[in-house]
């Protein structure tokens, strides 16, 4: 089963650049680099990553689940220090080819929307960004981008 993910399949280097401070008006970033390695599951239905950040000193796990009742996929995303966060971000590739993915959280007691987005820019290159909204998803602060080239 071909899916959505297939393009982030195998190895990748990344720029890492997140705010120092988030919803704060802040346009303080930091950089830090990446290595992710990705595998397909159950057929294509889903697929896992581990990403390291060498300089910050920690790990990342993503699963991504689709289910074909909904055209929806689940995104999981855990960290070794910090464990799993829930709920997962929720949402599919829409027709301008950009993958969007929402949830709702708390964010230091205030409740936020969650944005994912992934965009596609070619065989070897690739673009997350997260983004957070105070007011439902009318205005968006985005908070960490990373730049994916494929290794190898």
């Amino acid at each position: 089963m071909a899916n959505n993910f297939d393009f982030l399949v195998g190895d990748w280097t990344s720029r890492q650049r997140r705010l120092r401070e988030v919803l704060a008006g802040s346009d303080d970033w930091y950089e830090f680099s990446g290595v992710t390695r990705c595998w397909s599951v159950f057929g294509g239905g889903g697929n896992i990553d581990e990403v390291t950040y060498p300089e910050q000193g920690y790990t990342g796990l993503t699963v991504r689940l689709f289910d074909p009742a909904t055209e929806l996929w689940s995104i999981y995303w855990a960290r070794n220090d910090t464990g799993l966060a829930l709920p997962p971000t929720v949402g599919r590739f829409e027709e301008d080819g950009v993958g969007r993915f929402y949830d709702d959280e708390d964010w230091h007691g205030r409740p936020i929307r969650v944005r994912y987005q992934w965009t596609v820019l070619g065989d070897d290159a690739c673009r997350w960004e997260q983004a957070f909204s105070t007011d439902e998803g009318r205005t968006w602060e985005t908070n960490w981008t990373a730049d994916f080239t494929r290794a190898g």
